[in-house]
């Protein structure tokens, strides 16, 4: 075990580590999403009508689709796979109906859901570090400690062609300390399980990336420093060259390079 996952542990296992963790994942109560008077007027038609291809075309252009259907990101894909499978949009549609109008539309309405919003959250924290975040140019010039500004798209980009990374997907932030560059990816883990097992999965596949010229690190938190007999907290232990790190280590981990 190494000193960065020994301090993330002894941190999360401590007083007052969900109260610090609120900086970084501040949970506040989200809007609804809201729908254009006009189409909530279209839905209301087709609904009445119970024209069935209509209603499902139209919910599939909003965010949110009302019900967790497993075919609807089929359905998604292409304007004329619901044309193509009637049966399938009628069996939907029925679910539709049996909600009821109001129903439906609260499920269109609901807030996005916190999980999904955990890259953005970290994001805004990151600047509390204190480092600037620096154009290209000026990053590459830089000799102090700095992050690179951009999109996920741009980060990956820099690190595959600057630094020979090979990333399949941007990370979550891309620093530099004068001339060493570090990368990672932040994930909240809220439980154990299906989705959140599959987060940790893809932090340890950065981290356990080999190509390229730059130190890779999980930025984790949540209950994979719980001290348990889980899977979760056996795999942390078992680092040792690794960095895994509680967000709020991230700045003495930079501080310390």
């Amino acid at each position: 075990m190494n000193e960065w996952v020994q301090r993330s542990i002894e941190l999360a296992n401590s007083p007052g580590y969900l109260d610090k963790l609120h900086e970084v994942y501040p949970v506040t109560r989200q809007a609804t999403r809201e729908i254009d008077p006009n189409i909530r007027h279209r839905l209301l038609e087709v609904y009445n009508s119970q024209n069935d291809l209509e209603l499902v075309r139209i919910l599939l252009r909003l965010d949110k689709f009302p019900t967790k259907d497993p075919y609807v990101a089929f359905l998604r894909k292409k304007s004329f796979f619901p044309e193509y499978n009637p049966e399938t949009v009628n069996r939907i549609a029925q679910e539709l109906y049996t909600m009821g109008f109001e129903k439906m539309i609260e499920g269109v309405e609901e807030p996005i859901e916190f999980n999904r919003q955990i890259g953005v959250l970290f994001k805004r924290w990151l600047p509390t570090i204190g480092y600037p975040f620096l154009e290209e140019a000026d990053f590459v010039l830089y000799q102090g400690r700095a992050f690179l500004s951009g999109s996920n798209g741009d980060l990956m980009r820099y690190a595959n062609t600057i630094l020979h990374c090979q990333l399949l997907k941007g990370p979550d932030f891309l620093a530099k300390v004068g001339s060493q560059h570090v990368l990672g990816e932040a994930k909240f883990l809220t439980d154990f399980g299906g989705h959140q097992n599959a987060q940790f999965a893809d932090a340890l596949s950065l981290l356990r990336g080999t190509e390229g010229n730059a130190t890779k690190v999980a930025v984790l938190d949540g209950v994979v420093w719980i001290r348990d007999n889980t899977r979760m907290y056996r795999t942390v232990c078992a680092l040792d060259r690794e960095i895994a790190l509680s967000a709020l280590l991230l700045k003495d981990f930079l501080d310390s390079l």
